[in-house]
Order: structure tokens, then C-alpha cells, then sequence
């Protein structure tokens, strides 16, 4: 079959083709510019921008997750003898024990905290700080609905923080407000870190450095013997301590003789 001879151009050139098909289906609709792999490029792009942001996430709410509290391995019934080795926690429950040392610690009040004031109630200690990015707030929480769901005025909750530079007692108030803390019921104390660690480490059984403690609470009768521990953060184990606060508040009150052994060393 013969070829029809090429169109030439006034130059003699052939006419340069368009890059882009401006009609040609044989519905004679005109085709849109070929776009190559533009499209499934930007695609699989935003996908790996969104594996990553959810990765950054999971990472993020694993820190969270952690916070500033330590890993808790066993449990101990007494603190370790003439180490600084911080102590393992407390039991869950415990027979009564020696009497928790006295100490001294400054109220967000401002005013001087003796841990003597507590002789006669059944109390809750616990060690936190008020810029703890998140487990500290939830522990509180934990202990604010603990003081709701047992209104007895017998029972009171001591929150020893272990980021005294920062705690001050000003600064103690503003964040005892976000819980609506009662003062008669609820002391928020502050004081040097070396005693803040002998009162945590000694008498609570709370391991403690700066920004870094146990999430835990323990409870003490009235006569200041520690009777056990349980975790803040886990509902479930709140809920045990809830009960054992209530099975020590219907202790009957018990005689203590004023030369009884103590647990940790007085401080303050």
C-alpha cells in the first residue's frame, strides 16, 4: 500500500509533535494530558507520612505510659539496713509492724507538717510530683476518688512530693486545687530532698529520687504501722485498697507502748 507523502513546513521541516494527545478516542472526546505515575507516587507518600505520625504516636503514648514511675520487681516487709539501695515496695498486705519513724515535712500551707498529728487516724502515704507529665495526675485522681468514696474524717491521705526545688508550697496549692483537696484531709508536704528520701525510702518503703518514684500507695493504722501497699494506677488494684482502708478503719484502737520499735529513722 503506498504511503501519503509527509506534510512539510514553509522551512522543509517536519512539524513538531504536541507532547500531549489532544483528540483521539473513537468517541471524539479529547483525552486529558498523560500524567505518567505522579498520582500512585503522592499516594504511597502520604501513606509513609502516616506510618510514621503513627508511629511517633505509639511512641509518644508509650512514654506517657511509663511516666516517672520505676519498675516495682518484688516485694519487701523492711527496708534495707545501712544501704542507700532504694527499698522494695511493701506487701499488699501486712501483720503490724514497727511504728513509722516520726518526721517533719513542710504543708502547701506553708506552715511546719509533724507527722505526730496523724497518731489516732488511719492515713495513706504516697510520693508524687506536680510536673510529672501525666501518671502523677492520674495516681492523684486515683486518691481523690479514694477520699470521696470513704468520707470518714478518720482517714487522711500524705502526699510527699520528690521535686521539692519545684514544689514549693505556693506552687503545692495551685495543684492541690485541680483536685479540690480538702487540707484537713489531705496534706500535699514538701522539704529537702535528702529527708523526702529517707522518709520515702525508710518509712514508706516508696522507692524516690528527684522526678523518680513509686506509683504506689501505702496505708498505715492508727498506731503508725504499716499494713500494705497496692498500685494507684491500676482500677482494680485501687479497689483493694480501698478495702483494706475500710477493714483498718474498723480496727479497734490498740496500745502501742512509747518505746516500740519504729520503721525508718525520725526525720526532719
Amino acid at each position: 500500500m503506498s504511503r501519503e507523502p509527509a506534510l512539510l513546513t514553509s522551512a522543509g521541516r517536519m512539524p513538531e509533535r504536541s507532547q500531549h494527545r489532544v483528540s483521539g478516542g473513537q468517541d471524539g472526546r479529547s483525552e486529558r494530558p498523560a500524567t505518567g505515575h505522579g498520582q500512585p507516587r503522592t499516594v504511597a507518600s502520604a501513606v509513609t507520612l502516616l506510618h510514621m505520625l503513627f508511629m511517633l504516636f505509639m511512641l509518644f503514648m508509650l512514654l506517657i505510659s511509663l511516666g516517672c514511675g520505676r519498675r516495682e520487681q518484688t516485694v519487701a516487709t523492711t527496708p534495707p539496713a545501712g544501704r542507700d539501695e532504694a527499698p522494695l515496695p511493701a506487701a499488699e498486705r501486712m501483720e503490724p509492724g514497727a511504728v513509722a519513724a516520726p518526721f517533719t515535712l513542710t504543708e502547701r500551707s506553708g506552715k511546719p507538717f509533724d507527722s505526730a498529728s496523724l497518731r489516732g487516724k488511719v492515713w495513706l502515704a504516697s510520693v508524687f510530683f506536680a510536673n510529672c507529665p501525666g501518671p502523677c495526675f492520674r495516681e492523684n485522681q486515683a486518691l481523690a476518688d479514694i477520699l470521696k468514696n470513704i468520707p470518714d474524717p478518720d482517714f487522711t491521705v500524705v502526699s510527699v512530693t520528690c521535686d521539692p526545688d519545684n514544689d514549693t508550697p505556693e506552687s503545692l496549692r495551685r495543684y492541690a486545687d485541680r483536685f479540690e483537696a480538702d487540707p484537713d484531709r489531705w496534706k500535699f508536704l514538701t522539704g529537702d530532698m535528702a529527708t523526702i528520701k529517707q522518709i520515702a525510702n525508710g518509712t514508706f518503703l516508696l522507692p524516690a529520687e528527684v522526678g523518680v518514684h513509686s506509683e504506689r500507695g501505702v496505708v498505715f493504722d492508727r498506731e503508725g504501722r504499716l499494713r500494705g501497699s497496692y498500685h494507684l494506677l491500676q482500677p482494680d488494684r485501687v479497689k483493694l485498697l480501698e478495702k483494706l482502708i475500710r477493714d483498718v478503719l474498723a480496727e479497734p484502737a490498740a496500745r502501742v507502748p512509747a518505746n516500740a520499735p519504729t520503721q525508718g529513722t525520725p526525720a526532719g
